[in-house]
């Protein structure tokens, strides 16, 4: 799955510069068909509109910390039959939803992590007049790859971990997550 600015670099700048590459047969704004069989195919960003791919071998979610939870949800099942890969592309956005999730929970994930300082198209200028110009959690999370509390959250993750005790029982025994409830 990609969005239409991520599909229109992939076949412009990078596919047609591959020596060797599987010739399009078609090419359109959002998809590209190869001679192989293959095919390249930007995906609207909606729960709602997205359902009904599938067999993709590879899954790439852009800005994935931005996706809601409900279209990750609604993809994975695309890779049901393939195997195929997701990748999930992103700078943080919160300490919140499926992409923060993946790259600090424990899950099966290979990570790779690119700070703006080792990215040799962004100059040191530019950076020094973003950290100047941004608010210090903006650029950590946008230039540093840094998760920062969301700016509207009600309680900062510092008060809530202070407020969590091991000597109080919960209010109401049952299911540690509704969710895993059968039907």
């Amino acid at each position: 799955m990609m969005f239409p600015e991520l599909f229109s670099r992939i076949p412009y700048e990078f596919y047609r510069e591959l020596h060797g590459a599987t010739p399009a047969q078609s090419d359109r704004k959002l998809g590209m068909h190869l001679a192989n069989g293959s095919r390249i195919e930007a995906l609207p960003g909606s729960e709602r509109t997205i359902r009904g791919f599938s067999d993709a071998s590879l899954l790439i979610l852009d800005e994935a910390s931005h996706v809601a939870d409900e279209l990750y949800f609604a993809v994975r099942p695309m890779l049901a039959v393939s195997g195929g890969s997701l990748m999930m592309l992103s700078t943080p956005y919160g300490k919140r939803g499926v992409f923060y999730e993946a790259w600090s929970g424990a899950k099966n994930w290979e990570r790779y992590e690119v700070s703006a300082r080792q990215c040799p198209r962004i100059s040191a200028a530019f950076l020094a007049e973003e950290r100047s110009a941004l608010p210090a959690r903006v650029y950590r999370q946008e230039y540093e790859c840094r998760f920062e509390e969301i700016a509207d959250q009600l309680f900062s993750e510092a008060d809530i971990d202070a407020a969590m005790s091991d000597e109080v029982a919960p209010l109401f025994a049952g299911s540690e997550d509704a969710d895993d409830r059968s039907p």
